[in-house]
Parts: C-alpha cells; sequence; structure tokens
C-alpha cells in the first residue's frame, strides 16, 4: 500500500471516527481503572515520556481538569500494546513519544463543554486560539462527546533520543493550539515541522492509529476495542 493510499485511509477512518464522537455514548457502570479495562501505559512502557496537561494548570482552560487526579495515561489493553510497539520501533531509531492526553473521563469532556460556554474564562486566548473567538471551539475542536473517553485515543507528539536524553521536537504549533496551523497538512510549514509530523504519522499508521486531520497530535486506535462505550472513573 502506498504513503497516499494510507494517508485517505486514515482520513476516512478518522472521519468517521468524528462522526462517530458526535453520538451521545453509553457510559460504564465501571467505578475504577481495573474494572473498566483500562490500563497504565507505564506497567508496558516504563521510560515513555508523560506530560498530561490536563491534571496540571499548563491546559487551555488555565487550571487542572476535573477527573484528572494524577498525571497518568490509561488506555483499553489492546491500545495500549499497540502505543507501546510504537514507542518501541520510534526508540530504535533515536525517537520517542511525548504523550500529552489519553483516555479522558467523561466529566472531564463536561468541564471542557462547561469552558467553552463560559465567556469571562479567556486567560489561555493569546497561548491557544489567538484567531477564533471561544464560541467556534465548539464542535471541531471541542466535542460534547469525546472519543478519548472510550479508551482508544491518544494525543502525543514526538521526541528526538540521544544518550539517553530526549527533547521534544518542533511539530509547528504547542498541543492543543485551536487553528488552521495545527492541522496535520497545514500549509506554511517548514520542511523540519512537516517533517517531524509525517514521522509521527507513519510510526503510529504501522499500529493503526488514524490521525484527526484537525489536530497533528490527535490519533485513534483502529478498529476501536469497544467503539459504542465511554468510561468516567477517574485518572489516578
Amino acid at each position: 500500500m502506498t504513503s497516499r493510499t494510507c494517508t485517505s485511509l486514515a482520513l476516512a477512518i478518522a472521519l468517521a471516527t468524528t462522526a462517530r464522537a458526535a453520538e451521545p455514548p453509553t457510559v460504564s457502570p465501571a467505578t475504577t481503572t481495573a474494572q473498566a479495562g483500562l490500563v497504565d501505559i507505564r506497567t508496558l512502557s516504563p521510560d515513555i515520556s508523560l506530560d498530561i496537561r490536563y491534571a496540571s494548570a499548563n491546559n487551555f482552560t488555565g487550571q487542572p481538569v476535573p477527573g484528572y487526579e494524577a498525571p497518568a495515561c490509561y488506555l483499553l489493553a489492546p491500545v495500549a500494546v499497540a502505543l507501546a510497539k510504537v514507542e518501541s520501533e520510534l526508540r530504535a531509531h533515536g525517537y520517542g513519544l511525548h504523550l500529552y492526553d489519553c483516555y479522558r473521563p467523561v466529566r472531564s469532556v463536561k468541564a471542557f463543554v462547561a469552558w467553552a460556554r463560559d465567556p469571562d474564562e479567556t486567560s489561555r486566548k493569546a497561548l491557544q486560539y489567538p484567531d477564533l473567538a471561544k464560541p467556534d471551539l465548539l464542535g471541531g475542536y471541542i466535542a460534547e462527546y469525546s472519543g478519548h473517553s472510550r479508551g482508544a485515543t491518544v494525543d502525543l507528539g514526538l521526541m528526538r533520543c540521544e544518550a539517553d536524553q530526549c527533547t521534544p521536537l518542533d511539530m509547528g504549533t504547542d498541543f492543543d493550539f485551536f487553528g488552521p496551523r495545527a492541522h496535520t497538512n497545514a500549509a506554511g510549514l517548514d520542511a523540519g515541522q512537516r517533517a517531524n509530523r509525517k514521522r509521527l504519522l507513519d510510526a503510529m499508521a504501522r499500529q493503526r492509529f488514524a490521525n484527526y486531520p484537525m489536530e497533528w497530535w490527535h490519533y485513534t486506535f483502529q478498529p476501536e476495542p469497544d467503539p459504542q462505550m465511554a468510561y468516567d472513573v477517574p485518572v489516578e
């Protein structure tokens, strides 16, 4: 299969996934990550880099997000196994993953929507949505129902690793920059930024992760293990 064919297939899958994310989910009665079948990625890939933004104030809301009680990455077991394989393959070639978000509780998604509907909280506008009005974030960027809550979606970047020291690479924007420059195939990127995005795209595609074209960092494992089920246990 050619690179162009893979890209087209990934786009089609991502768009279908986005449409499904707009549908009300069934919320699991699970009250713990173990009951939900969610696995801590560090149990499979102990050295993977975590920068879980929603567990801190360094995110577009300007404060820790409800539901994030620890900076941890949980995913359904098949997804965690696949992501650990991506990390292993990248490390063998001097690169690594830098994780921003993984499983996201339903309560956290509701907090995002409530934030987007609050006209008075704009503390991070200059950093993360300088060219958009806050209400415009709903839909394309902030969904009422998120695929992250199904335990099969990850937000991540790419690092260069040398002599056990890893440095995040320039991807063209920061994580959660809302605007056209964050689109995976955005115009105006320099050669290095475009190459970094392609390296990440190709590495993720080899383990069946499809990119969401509006966000270079956003990937969903395909086929999803349980596409109709969302979870609301806290990240802890």
